[in-house]
């Protein structure tokens, strides 16, 4: 299996990169394709892209296709957000992710920082991070219904600061509850999910999202399965996905 990534944010959001870059790193490293999913517009974060700067990424990402398309195919798609609010009619595939949970007067960003997601869950839900995790994992059940995404991305976000179940135990009756009954949906649902070494990358865990429990039970319902290194800096475009390019239901490629 040759490797390709489709979870590739670039500077027009949160990435580091200008979109050239990438294309010319996913050539040297072979990748017979390069996704591009700039973060969908959301009104009240200042890491995704702006409404202007939505049309200069579509406009910017078709030019190097052009540029490029004897050297690579280069893909144009969008990771949209639950509370994203732009339509996704000009993207190739849509990557579904749930970075925010609201509550009472508050939008909860679930990966922007540890010391964020304790607060949190100190003054907002009393020091119950199951109730946390119910809510969330409840707008994760519904992210197809949402954007008609073509990808899940990031199932289990909420871990991301939990090496070690270091915050709360993902064996909890609580969490798995919450967690296999967002699953169940999806698995009704056309969608691919995402085997994510994002957050090896930044150095947050030692293995990637879903969780091992998560993707047995995506192995034993033969879902298909993506591998993405949700990629916000060139150096890490192909993290440690060489890793699970075995597993099974994984695909070559993103299905046109």
């Amino acid at each position: 299996m040759t490797l390709s990534n489709y979870h590739t944010h670039t500077c027009y959001c949160d990435g580091k990169d200008r979109p050239e870059e990438l294309v010319r790193e996913a050539i040297r490293l072979g990748c017979p394709e390069l996704g591009f999913s700039g973060h969908s517009h959301v009104s009240f974060d200042d890491c995704c892209m702006t409404v202007a700067g939505t049309e200069q990424y579509k406009s910017e990402i078709c030019r190097l296709r052009e540029q490029y398309r004897d050297q690579i195919r280069i893909r144009l798609g969008v990771e949209q957000d639950y509370f994203g609010d732009l339509p996704t009619d000009d993207y190739e595939y849509v990557i579904g992710s749930v970075h925010y949970v609201p509550k009472e007067d508050h939008m909860l960003s679930v990966d922007l920082s540890a010391s964020d997601f304790d607060a949190a869950v100190a003054t907002l839900y009393g020091g119950d991070v199951y109730a946390f995790a119910e809510e969330y994992y409840a707008l994760v059940g519904r992210i197809y219904e949402k954007t008609e995404c073509n990808i899940v991305g990031h199932f289990d976000l909420i871990t991301k600061f939990n090496e070690g179940n270091c915050r709360f135990d993902t064996s909890h009756p609580r969490y798995r509850k919450a967690a296999g009954e967002a699953l169940e949906a999806l698995l009704a649902a056309p969608v691919i999910f995402e085997i994510n070494t994002g957050a090896i990358a930044r150095g947050y865990r030692r293995t990637p999202y879903p969780e091992n429990w998560i993707l047995q039970e995506l192995i034993a319902h033969k879902a298909p399965l993506l591998l993405s290194s949700d990629c916000h800096d060139k150096r890490f475009l192909l993290c440690e996905l060489e890793k699970y390019r075995d597993l099974p239901g994984i695909l070559e490629r993103l299905e046109s």
